[in-house]
């Protein structure tokens, strides 16, 4: 038999008849996914922690200060580890012992989740259409498993590069331009001109990437702004992919915590938290997705498809559940103690931010953020490239944050500083920014 016959009784599908004749042509045991290859230069963060490798390498006496990536620094409350203590205690009992455990989430958790965060906002939302996860940054990633490839994503511009480079990986989209924007997926500006809440696609977009209280530019969305995503998402037909994993650092009275809120929200949105920055959890781990048994896709011949029984059905394939030991400590977050406490850390969190946003500003920095969030977001100096930015932070205070082109074009010439540091830092960096900039903008 030839090699092209016998690629047809492999398999009448065209393309894997091709890959088929191109692996006995060059005798390649298995192909790559070639998607990857488009990823451009790296996933910032570790390009960030390249570059101040680098530094410390060749400067080993330079004290440096982390302002960069969203890491908490500070311990986990005290209501959290009783929690957690008392879990291992029970492990250690053959009577009290848990193996695998529901790989949505325990009850106890789910209750406690859709009790606190949504009925008591007046969003209803069932316990059983939570799903608790090791990471909300993994979710807004896994969940395209469940969608088409046919679909066009919207995402906000600069946005958080897990959006776009999940949706790279996948091969929903072209190769990046010039300025790093991929063919296939709808960018939305957010700049200082519209507030850095974007403007409604100009195009029919499927999928809506949206963040609030926003990563990096820390924008937050009022209830009219909300409102008017919602309606369109049910006008045309799209899902909203909402990452409110920042809530928890919301202030102001008037702005909602969750797109639930709104109505109509439960038939259009999926949301994503963490329990990572106001609990501490980033090294824990421990989140959730809530998808509404109301949201529907269709299917390729016009059906409609309820989205929460596919996401149930990947969530238990692919995933082996969140620890018993860590979700107890999750639930003691809604504890009367843990309210309390976690409180305390998210107020810590946001003081240090104001120390930051109050510093910059005082020596002449456009600042953004810092009030409804825990990122800084300021215009770098005399429309200075913001990686030029960041080498210059890095080389001449010994302080490291994140380039805005890193989180997309519309991010240059922007810079993001995270609050999530000691206080002790966080004042030293405002010193070391005063000692460097302060001649150069007053």
């Amino acid at each position: 038999m030839s090699v092209e016959a016998d690629a047809r009784h492999i398999s009448a599908d065209p393309r894997i008849l091709k890959t088929t004749l191109i692996q006995d042509q060059f005798h390649i045991m298995a192909l790559i996914n070639e998607n990857y290859l488009k990823l451009k230069a790296g996933y910032l963060f570790p390009e960030i922690g390249r570059r101040v490798s680098a530094f410390c390498q060749a400067n080993p006496d330079a004290k440096v200060i982390r302002l960069g990536i969203g890491d908490v620094t500070e311990p986990l409350p005290p209501a959290i580890i009783e929690a957690m203590h008392k879990a291992v205690d029970e492990m250690g009992s053959r009577d009290t012992f848990r193996g695998y455990g529901p790989e949505q989430g325990y009850d106890f958790l789910r209750n406690a989740i859709a009790e606190n965060d949504y009925k008591s906002r007046g969003c209803e939302i069932a316990a059983d259409e939570i799903f608790v996860s090791d990471g909300s940054k993994c979710d807004t990633g896994n969940i395209l498993d469940i969608f088409g490839l046919n679909n066009r994503v919207a995402v906000q511009d600069p946005v958080y590069p897990v959006y776009v480079d999940t949706n790279v990986m996948v091969g929903r989209t072209g190769a990046a331009n010039d300025a790093g924007r991929y063919e296939g997926l709808t960018y939305l500006p957010c700049t200082a001109e519209n507030e850095f809440n974007p403007d409604l696609p100009k195009e029919k977009v499927d999928m809506i990437y949206l963040c609030y209280p926003n990563n990096p530019t820390g924008a937050v969305a009022s209830r009219e702004t909300l409102t008017k995503w919602v309606d369109y998402a049910r006008s045309e037909g799209a899902i909203i992919l909402f990452d409110a994993a920042y809530e928890a650092f919301i202030t102001d009275p008037e702005i909602p915590h969750s797109i639930y809120e709104i109505p109509g929200a439960d038939e259009v949105a999926i949301e994503f938290r963490s329990f990572s920055k106001n609990a501490g959890f980033t090294g824990t781990r421990c989140a959730f997705t809530v998808v509404p048994k109301k949201v529907v896709g269709t299917t390729a011949d016009g059906q409609k498809q309820a989205i929460h029984p596919l996401w149930n059905r990947r969530h238990t394939t692919k995933f082996n559940g969140v620890s018993y030991i860590i979700q107890r400590g999750a639930e003691a977050v809604y504890s009367p103690a843990g309210k309390e406490q976690t409180a305390s850390l998210i107020k810590f969190y946001l003081e240090n931010a104001s120390i930051l946003r109050n510093g910059l500003e005082s020596v002449g920095f456009e600042v953004y953020g810092g009030v409804n969030a825990p990122y800084i977001w300021l215009k770098t100096p005399n429309g200075m490239p913001s990686w030029d930015f960041f080498d210059q932070l890095l080389n001449k205070a010994h302080l490291v944050g994140t380039p805005g082109s890193g989180f997309g074009a519309s991010g240059e010439g922007y810079f993001r500083l995270s609050a999530f540091n000691s206080r002790a830092n966080v004042e030293e960096a405002v010193v070391r920014i005063k000692t460097l900039f302060g001649r150069l903008i007053a």
